[in-house]
């Protein structure tokens, strides 16, 4: 037994009986339990909040070996949330559902920025059978959104850094803090309660572009709430977005024309369990379209038969495949017909822009 465990009191909780039983099954559990503290520096409050933590890294790790003994498209595996439940993944990541979204839709994508609707016409004969724009050096590394419900703003980052490492051929980590603090949009601040990408374009306009990283850090992972606005950084010279565009919702085609171009905002729903434990391959679970979290996609292609988007998410890159996921495209496998009778997996093709500088 650790060390680590014997100062939080954990053996007493450890022979419970039904504790007792899972050790006999498992006789490295608590190994793998301490393996996966040490690796994500999980900490606790006291002795009460480690055995909720392990109670719920227990279930998941029950979870995880029912779902991979499904031989599936996916696997699930541990991660940085896999001591949390369902109800605290939501509450820590700040979800924020589709109706809260788009309730505030026609106020939040109006701006002074101009707008524009993706052409209708796709040469869908003319489109390559795979992009990656990681290949093409305008993707920057996986960032961690942390506990703070930014999704949006590096997801908004992300999409100018593809745009702007594609125009000047530089490769530039922009700054969420900015956006965080600085963007108060007209329902005064979206900071760690979400946000929707195509407002954050508008302000990146207003703003005259944004900072960069190294000289506007990234807290709020951290503090779980936005700080003062600083104009102390310069915004770099040429990342002034000066329209940005609505992809056409629930095309697969308007989506793949769209990413030959750059790499594209998108919101999807992110709530269910498989999403949480993802670990590597074309996620085709049972997923809806209750838009809650913004990511970013940056390629498409396919794997053993299976279509995928590329999906840039915003959780570390101990999440997935090194902060990845190969969102299901096209047909799903389960019913032939595509996902969500259009609107993508998990909503991927329903709200959807990229920015031109």
């Amino acid at each position: 037994m650790s060390k680590f465990l014997k100062v939080f009191g954990f053996i007493a909780f450890i022979f419970s009986f039904a504790s007792a039983q899972l050790f006999h099954q498992d006789p490295n559990m608590i190994e793998r339990f301490e393996i996966w503290i040490k690796i994500h520096k999980i900490q606790a409050n006291d002795d009460s909040h480690l055995v909720h933590i392990f109670e719920n890294w227990l279930s998941n790790d029950k979870f995880i070996s029912l779902t991979n003994a499904k031989n599936l498209s996916y696997t699930v595996g541990h991660n940085a949330f896999s001591g949390m439940n369902s109800e605290e993944f939501e509450q820590f990541m700040g979800f924020r559902s589709n109706q809260d979204l788009l309730i505030k839709e026609d106020v939040f994508l109006r701006g002074s920025v101009p707008i524009i609707k993706q052409n209708i016409f796709f040469d869908v004969e003319g489109l390559p059978s795979s992009v990656d724009w990681r290949t093409k050096n305008a993707v920057t590394d996986v960032k961690d959104q942390g506990n703070c419900g930014s999704c949006y703003s590096f997801s908004s980052t992300g999409a100018l850094e593809g745009i702007y490492a594609i125009t000047h051929n530089n490769l530039v980590s922009f700054s969420e803090q900015e956006i965080v603090d600085c963007d108060n949009g007209l329902t005064k601040a979206h900071a760690c309660n979400g946000g929707i990408m195509n407002q954050v374009f508008d302000f990146i306009s207003k703003n005259e572009g944004l900072c960069t990283e190294q000289d506007y850090p990234y807290k709020s992972g951290t503090t779980q709430k936005a700080g003062t606005c600083q104009t102390s950084c310069k915004s770099v010279s040429g990342s002034k977005i000066s329209k940005h565009t609505d992809v056409l919702p629930n095309s697969d085609n308007a989506m793949m024309t769209a990413l030959t171009q750059q790499p594209v905002s998108v919101a999807i729903q992110a709530n269910q369990k498989e999403f949480q434990m993802y670990k590597s391959g074309v996620f085709t679970a049972n997923c809806n379209t209750d838009l809650d979290h913004g990511v970013l996609l940056i390629g498409y292609g396919t794997q053993n038969g299976q279509d995928y988007y590329i999906l840039k998410n915003s959780w570390g890159n101990l999440w997935g495949m090194s902060g990845y996921l190969l969102i299901g495209k096209g047909n799903d496998p389960a019913t032939g017909k595509p996902y969500n009778n259009g609107a993508g997996q998990c909503g991927v093709l329903g709200m959807a822009s990229y920015p031109s500088l």
